[in-house]
């Protein structure tokens, strides 16, 4: 058998895809008078919280805004037994399976495929990018079935995926830099607009949990903020089997001081004049080191007693239960402010060039005078007056994180009834 090579096999399927996609969705629900079947494409790694939070968020979007369909979650090979134990917590009845479409269009597993005849629609979850392309290009190739990609960011694609994409019954991005980037590229769906990451959605909860790491730390209800530092490039190597990269390393080293003293100001600020305390947690799995070096060794010694360094990494739902119980958050990562300002927390973002457009979407929201361009002193130089503000005014925080909401809510109910119209439920 003469295998495609990648180009091909992702042009011919987006041909053909662009052939169907005026056609209704299958009508085998409607003619059994069943709910509408998603097969839900998402869950990317494990080793960072905000990515797993795009799974469980836009499953609580689907039951919220589609109650009756029946979702089906195929998840990347490395999905742990924990998390997805977590997922089931939530939502007792998600059935998951994993796997790829091999060239002859069946799947590697008899779940996988079993959960690909069933489907009518398959839904690429939020997340950095097209991440799962070759998979939905499989799929749309051997089944011919309609597809919407929900929530991503969009920085550039080859050809193929772009054509790809312009198949897509829908796509919605997470910021409006990503949709003016597709627009430019020429990507083409037929509806293309801005749709706020799924990660707003996660309801996820662990009080239990929290509730014994807060009491162990001396952490008090509403008497403590949150912070996240981290460095330019995540370290993988650190804590994969994968090797050094000597130029990110270097760029990290470079910039790491940089970077985290903003922080460390904003803290020491805090602890002095106003009496909270902040607890420094990390977002993914290496940062508890990068807390150590770069938040708590540094402090001055009256600071340091009134700062909580969180030792041991821990999942989205225990991390969630702890935000909702501070009084806000701030710091270098984007996804824990994402599921701070989706559950009534404030939230700061600072960013920098090396991450993708992704923090735009504070803009996008509303949250302009939240948001940091760590490459811009101008901007840095007011970030601890910001983030005492946040403390010391705490109704027009809670305002503004409402105001926020309110425009991602309006965002997700219009987008879930664009693929409520696809489903014909």
């Amino acid at each position: 058998m003469v295998l495609m090579s990648r180009r091909s096999f992702v042009q011919t399927v987006g041909a053909a895809a662009t052939a169907e996609i005026l056609k209704p969705v299958s009508s085998l629900a409607a003619t059994a008078k069943r709910p509408p079947h998603i097969l839900l494409r998402s869950s990317w790694q494990v080793v960072n919280i905000g990515d797993i939070a795009h799974t469980p968020g836009v499953l609580a979007l689907l039951e919220k805004h589609i109650p009756d369909a029946e979702v089906v979650l195929w998840a990347s090979g490395d999905l742990s037994p924990d998390v997805a134990a977590m997922e089931h917590r939530r939502f007792p009845n998600l059935r998951i399976v994993k796997g790829r479409i091999n060239d002859n269009g069946k799947a590697s597993g008899s779940e996988l495929q079993e959960a690909v005849d069933w489907a009518d629609f398959l839904l690429h979850g939020s997340g950095p990018s097209f991440v799962a392309a070759k998979d939905v290009a499989a799929f749309t190739q051997h089944t011919r079935k309609p597809f919407g990609i929900y929530g991503i960011t969009y920085d550039g694609a080859d050809a193929p995926i772009r054509e790809l994409m312009s198949s897509a019954r829908f796509v919605f991005f997470r910021d409006s830099v990503s949709l003016a980037k597709a627009n430019t590229d020429g990507v083409a769906s037929p509806i293309m607009e801005f749709g706020p990451d799924g990660a707003f959605a996660a309801d996820l909860r662990n009080d239990a949990a929290a509730t014994e790491f807060l009491n162990a730390s001396g952490l008090e209800p509403g008497r403590f903020l949150c912070c996240i530092p981290r460095l330019r490039f995540t370290p993988y190597w650190t804590i994969r089997d994968v090797p050094l990269d000597p130029k990110r390393q270097a760029r990290n080293e470079a910039m790491k001081e940089h970077d985290n003293a903003p922080l460390r100001d904003a803290i020491t600020a805090v602890v002095r004049q106003t009496g909270l305390k902040v607890l420094v947690c990390p977002e993914d799995m290496t940062q508890m080191a990068v807390g150590r070096e770069m938040i708590i060794d540094k402090l001055p010694d009256d600071v340091r007693k009134s700062v909580v360094w969180r030792e041991t990494f821990w999942l989205t739902d225990e991390a969630l239960s702890t935000y909702v119980r501070s009084a806000g958050l701030f710091g270098l990562e984007m996804h824990s402010p994402i599921m701070c300002i989706g559950n009534g927390i404030p939230a700061i973002v600072c960013r920098f060039k090396e991450q993708t457009s992704k923090g735009f979407m504070w803009r996008d929201i509303g949250l302009d005078d939240w948001l940091f361009d760590m490459d811009n002193p101008e901007q840095v130089a007011r970030l601890t007056a910001t983030v005492l503000e946040l403390v010391q005014a705490p109704e027009d925080a809670r305002i503004r994180v409402a105001k926020a909401q309110e425009v991602v809510h309006n965002r997700q109910r219009e987008t879930m009834a664009v693929l409520r119209d696809c489903l014909g439920a």
